[in-house]
């Protein structure tokens, strides 16, 4: 997030799109509805479903699943057009903007609304609203990721905070929230592929040389391979053998039939976790690792703020902290590392690691910081961007409209999108062994619009076969108005029903993440 969870009660209008935010991230949802409710904000709402923000909404805008940059293109094009943009802004602290004008000139509302499905008249109401307001946040998740266009979708999100000015602000910003609890740390400390910690590039050598004289070792120029790519490799041999830890790819990842083969075809698979899971079943070795209240360490959570956690109850059995297991085998292969503690590494990462330089054990024993802090003098940075960019200038990136990869036809006539519900949690590895979680939710569904489920003569509670051109799954249909005509929504927490043997595992070309929002299904009733 360039802002703070807690800012956006400063937000006069919101902008949210791709994150159904009450059952993703309930908490930052309450910041989002009290500023709507008790201070007047207004709220835009782009998503496909009728999901429970819509009830909080000023202007709901359901758009067809997929056309994220089209919309977006064409709330720029009302800016323009209207002289609703902050040329003060623009001039001063961006460049591109030419290009960018020249390229949303096209996308009118009218043009906008064939190929979203989002009236003309609405998209002029959001877009004057969230020029108009004088502070307007832009909070998104996965909806807008998961597509191959995700990168230009955060990038048309980039280009419509910069053309209103509203980033670097309070109430303003471009806020990604983060779908599990360190998935923010994690990146920070270089768990991306072509990347060092602080986000330095592995191919470039002033970025590696800090890193080599810390470390005493020389790191490889190539960056590594993405999740699809490490199981392409596996499918065809070139990859042999795979540490999985904390993640879940028979349940996670895109078309796991294909998986599965990616899987039996490596010469050794270890996975590393606090339970058996659908991948361990795979696995040559299993290494047991202590849970988030059985070790010390830090999180950074989506709003970059570094938070201490201590051990509350000891692990049970071998089990031991993920920093230890990975200590214990890089020493057996002659690594000679001579870390005793979390606050070892904690100490290491403030000596290498820039952004974390001032974020010490000492510290977060008193009070959370944001990143970045250089220092032990520096409060930390609740607001990114206030003065400039990191490259300097904002740079308005051209992005253009590309259908979906798979779109319905006549042999598979709905287009199938995937998500996450409030009392299951991702692959549900630790949420469905918990009895009152199960309770509320205990089989997998296909929410399904009325209109559609009398054209197939389905009823509420009957069980029907999703399939794609990938596979087929058992659900139970749930039949309302929260999808519309053409489109059903199935979540991805039920391993008996895994919903990413039906996914589309495309992938954007640039991050390599895969359209998990847009697959074609068809349905059938099962006896």
């Amino acid at each position: 997030m360039t802002n703070s969870i807690d800012d956006l009660g400063e937000s006069d209008c919101f902008l949210i799109t791709g994150t159904n935010t009450t059952e993703n991230h309930p908490v930052i949802a309450t910041f989002i509805k009290r500023a709507v409710t008790q201070k007047g904000a207004k709220l835009i709402l782009v998503d496909p479903r009728n999901i429970d923000l819509a009830k909080y909404a000023t202007v709901w805008l359901r758009q067809k699943p997929g056309t994220d940059i089209a919309w977006i293109n064409g709330m720029m094009n009302v800016i323009i057009t209207e002289g609703l943009a902050d040329e003060k802004f623009i001039a001063e602290r961006t460049e591109n903007f030419d290009a960018l004008k020249e390229t949303v000139s096209k996308y009118t509302p009218e043009y906008v609304e064939k190929i979203s499905g989002i009236p003309a008249e609405d998209l002029k109401t959001a877009a004057r609203l969230y020029a108009g307001a004088g502070a307007a946040a832009i909070v998104y998740a996965m909806g807008i990721t998961q597509h191959i266009t995700g990168t230009d979708n955060v990038k048309s999100c980039a280009n419509l905070a910069m053309l209103t000015g509203n980033i670097g602000r309070p109430g303003t910003g471009v806020n990604p929230l983060r779908g599990q609890n360190n998935v923010q740390g994690a990146c920070d400390m270089a768990c991306l592929p072509g990347n060092l910690p602080a986000y330095k590039k592995v191919g470039e050598a002033a970025d590696r040389k800090p890193f080599e004289d810390a470390w005493g070792v020389t790191l490889p120029e190539k960056p590594g391979l993405t999740i699809p790519k490490i199981l392409e490799g596996a499918g065809k041999g070139t990859v042999k053998a795979l540490y999985v830890m904390g993640e879940n790819p028979m349940m996670s990842d895109p078309d796991i039939t294909h998986v599965a083969k990616a899987l039996k075809n490596l010469d050794l698979l270890v996975v590393q976790d606090i339970f058996l899971n659908e991948t361990t079943e795979f696995a040559d070795v299993v290494l047991p690792t202590a849970s988030w209240a059985e070790k010390d360490g830090t999180y950074t959570n989506t709003e970059r703020r570094v938070q201490l956690i201590r051990t509350a109850v000891d692990a049970p059995g071998r089990s031991k902290p993920d920093w230890e297991v990975i200590t214990m085998l890089a020493n057996k292969l002659g690594a000679g590392w001579k870390y005793e503690t979390a606050w070892d590494i904690l100490t290491e990462i403030n000596k290498v690691t820039a952004s974390y330089g001032g974020i010490t054990y000492d510290r977060l024993k008193k009070n959370s910081l944001q990143w970045p802090c250089p220092n032990t003098e520096h409060p930390g940075t609740p607001i990114l961007h206030t003065a400039a960019f990191t490259r300097g200038k904002g740079l308005f990136s051209v992005c253009e409209h590309i259908p979906a990869d798979e779109l319905p036809d006549d042999e598979y006539p709905f287009l199938m999108t995937t998500g996450r519900i409030l009392y299951q949690y991702h692959t549900a590895t630790m949420s469905r062994r918990s009895k009152g979680l199960v309770s509320r939710t205990p089989e997998a569904f296909v929410e399904l619009n009325p209109a559609d489920a009398a054209k197939l003569g389905v009823s509420q509670g009957d069980r029907l076969e999703i399939a794609s051109r990938r596979g087929a799954i058992e659900v139970v249909a749930d039949v309302s108005d929260r999808c519309d005509e053409g489109v059903v929504f199935i979540p991805f927490h039920y391993s008996e029903a895994a919903v990413n043997r039906l996914t589309n595992p495309v992938i954007d070309p640039v991050a390599n993440i895969p359209e998990y929002k847009v697959s074609a299904v068809k349905i059938k009733r099962v006896a």
